[in-house]
């Protein structure tokens, strides 16, 4: 087990780390920003990383505060379903109801690589492949049909 502070440290290299991995993905190169994570323009929906023992996740979520805003932007979302899950061949995942760990109830729509830890160092290249990949490919398609949800 890791004390707060290892375990603050331990989260601040592996970010660190995931970053200098972006850097030199030549799919990466050339772009203004990184990811656009929070700034989707789209309110109440972002682009998440979510690692943890379990795994590493790549979101999209809907986290409108009030459930009706929050419902009726996920159903916009199942419209352009095929074409978010374009690139992903086993599609992804959809949930409606997900729960988060602080208990706020938000939609998400995501994909996930399970089996490994970050708390072991020996996983982070499987992280950060896995992450790198798949967030670049939920951005364009996300960024395909962002205009669309701004309506």
């Amino acid at each position: 087990m890791y004390s707060k502070d290892e375990l603050k440290q331990l989260k601040t290299e592996f970010w660190n780390s995931f970053a200098a991995y972006c850097e030199v993905q030549p799919y990466l190169r050339n772009r203004r920003k990184m990811w656009m994570l929070y700034d989707t323009k789209v309110k109440g929906v972002e682009l998440k990383f979510d690692v943890n023992r379990n795994g590493a996740y790549v979101v999209l979520e809907v986290n409108h505060r009030q459930e009706e805003p929050r419902l009726e932007m996920y159903e916009k979302l199942t419209w352009y379903k095929e074409m978010l899950e374009k690139d992903f061949p086993e599609g992804l995942v959809w949930d409606v109801c997900y729960v988060r760990e602080t208990g706020k109830e938000v939609a998400r729509i995501y994909t996930g690589l399970e089996g490994i830890d970050f708390h072991r160092r020996e996983d982070w290249g499987a992280f950060f492949s896995f992450m790198a990949r798949q967030m670049f490919l939920l951005e364009r398609n996300f960024k395909g049909i962002a205009e669309y949800l701004r309506e």
